[in-house]
């Protein structure tokens, strides 16, 4: 079987998380598949970030649907990194994505370039929202998509099979085998989240996952070796 790992938000453990400097990182570690997270700015660019305001990983402040496209350019990522946008990270690094989106509006976005880059086979959409999963598949014929479950239980598998979804990633904190034989009868592939332990990713590789979602680049390298 092969195992992916996947570089949550690059390599945030070591780098700044959701900028081309901890893609590029992800990249050069070998990670198989890069996640990042995608926002709209007020003016309507596909910013990558993970929350909804800046606070956390700059150094500004407020929403990011309050502030304009050169507003974030301004701001300090972390290392002098910039917010990146989505097409940026497309050509910074030739790795595989995971682009998670928060809702339809992104999902619109995304889809535009998705289909005007022709992404399907190079771009995963994820989401904990069943409706924006929903809305990126009616737009763009072949996506790959993604359900993604924190606080989750049986219902998840049914969720993902009701929006489309061919994969779930998953809390492994959450996570039974119950819920990991479930989404095997329903022909669901299954990626374990966050991955940061040689424990975690013994019981991910234990219940035979398809993959795991890492802050670090070491999970590559012993993944292989872990049975």
């Amino acid at each position: 079987m092969n195992f992916l790992t996947i570089g949550h938000r690059g390599v945030m453990g070591v780098e700044p998380e959701n900028t081309l400097r901890s893609f590029v990182a992800a990249q050069h570690a070998g990670l198989d598949v890069i996640e990042l997270d995608l926002h709209l700015s007020k003016d309507g660019a596909l910013v990558v970030m993970h929350d909804t305001d800046v606070d956390r990983t700059t150094d500004g402040t407020g929403p990011i649907a309050e502030k304009t496209l050169a507003e974030l350019r301004a701001l300090d990522a972390g290392r002098g990194e910039h917010v990146p946008v989505f097409e940026e990270v497309l050509e910074a690094v030739r790795s595989p994505l995971q682009a998670e989106i928060k809702d339809v509006q992104a999902a619109r976005a995304l889809s535009e370039v998705m289909l005007r880059r022709d992404l399907v086979s190079r771009v995963e959409v994820s989401s904990f929202h069943d409706e924006a999963i929903t809305e990126i598949a009616r737009l763009v014929p072949g996506v790959r998509t993604a359900l993604i479950g924190s606080r989750y239980g049986t219902d998840i598998v049914e969720r993902a099979v009701e929006s489309g979804a061919s994969t779930v990633c998953l809390n492994i904190r959450r996570l039974t085998l119950e819920i990991v034989e479930m989404a095997r009868k329903a022909d669901l592939k299954i990626i374990g989240w966050v991955v940061n332990t040689q424990d975690h990713l013994r019981l991910v590789r234990a219940l035979q996952l398809d993959g795991a979602t890492t802050d670090y680049p070491e999970i590559k390298r012993t993944g292989r070796f872990t049975a």
